[in-house]
């Protein structure tokens, strides 16, 4: 299994950060020429994964400005289309066909082979996923891009929700492996409008959505269902398949949240937590909860609070 690499300009002599910044990305990702604003040096970290079809990487830096001109495609073409998801601040995009502001939460999808110009006046914080042409036809994606696509993950569907989230997991040190195909067909549907097909895409999916309404007590699993546009049959033959039940993830969420808000003490009370992770009755938490952990609820609280 392929494993994240990271490089960075951070211990690097300032005078050559930039040259080897735009070496490092032309041989993991696309060439690129890149300029800091103002006087600072160019502070960037990126992680990338190579996976069988496409690649993942995750960049941090500092404000900076890159442009992927006419003359650097004709040396170094990509033939690929590019996913950038802004993860912090805005973010400008220019294109031949105009100029995009992007906000925090929002993907854009553009031809890597046509020339732009990407600007980070806030610094950079983003997802990038390179998609070789042929992969990006196998998904449906338009055979042209002439003008790049904006999506809003952070207001999307939970399809882009869950796309941005298992290509954040990818490069996460220790976030283990991540399934090439789920991810593709997320992003197929993501694009093309239509329902993703593979079981462990809508179980994916389902899981991102049961994460997002823990605290909602009125959560089940035909209010999931309808949530991702399946039917509820098959959405517990989905968790059936892998060895689950909908009940089952839905409290062993519940209980992962209400530990993490209790030992980080961010429960007032017991009564609190379990109300916020969705639960109907104390009763049933506690009695769930030390079930889970062997320990009592409010015990995990009040050495938080000893420890703080």
């Amino acid at each position: 299994m392929a494993e994240p690499v990271s490089f960075s300009t951070l211990n690097l002599p300032e005078a050559q950060r930039v040259a080897l910044w735009e070496r490092h990305n032309a041989a993991a990702l696309i060439g690129l020429r890149c300029r800091s604003l103002g006087e600072v040096p160019l502070d960037a970290t990126e992680i990338n994964l190579q996976l069988p079809r496409i690649h993942v990487a995750r960049v941090v830096g500092s404000p900076h400005i890159v442009e992927r001109p006419s003359a650097v495609i004709r040396r170094m073409p990509s033939e690929a289309v590019a996913c950038y998801l802004n993860l912090a601040d805005e973010a400008f995009f220019y294109h031949d066909d105009g100029v995009r502001l992007l906000r925090a939460g929002q993907l854009i999808v553009c031809d890597a082979d046509r020339p732009f110009v990407r600007g980070f006046s806030r610094g950079l914080q983003e997802l990038a996923v390179k998609i070789p042409r042929s992969v990006w036809q196998d998904i449906g994606g338009p055979a042209t891009l002439d003008r790049p696509l904006v999506l809003d993950v952070n207001d999307g569907s939970v399809q882009a929700k869950t796309f941005a989230r298992l290509a954040g997991q990818a490069v996460r040190p220790g976030g283990g492996g991540v399934d090439e195909d789920t991810m593709l067909e997320l992003l197929g549907s993501v694009v093309t409008g239509r329902l993703p097909g593979l079981a462990a895409v809508h179980q994916a999916v389902a899981k991102v959505y049961i994460d997002r309404h823990l605290g909602e007590s009125g959560l089940s699993a035909r209010s999931i269902a309808r949530g991702v546009g399946i039917s509820e049959r098959h959405l517990s033959r989905v968790f059936s398949a892998s060895g689950s039940s909908v009940p089952r993830h839905l409290l062993g969420r519940r209980l992962e949240l209400a530990h993490a808000l209790l030992a980080g003490g961010e429960g007032t009370t017991v009564a609190e937590t379990a109300v916020r992770c969705g639960f109907g009755s104390v009763t049933h938490f506690s009695h769930r909860f030390r079930e889970r952990y062997g320990v009592r609820a409010s015990d995990v609280l009040r050495e938080a609070r000893a420890q703080a």
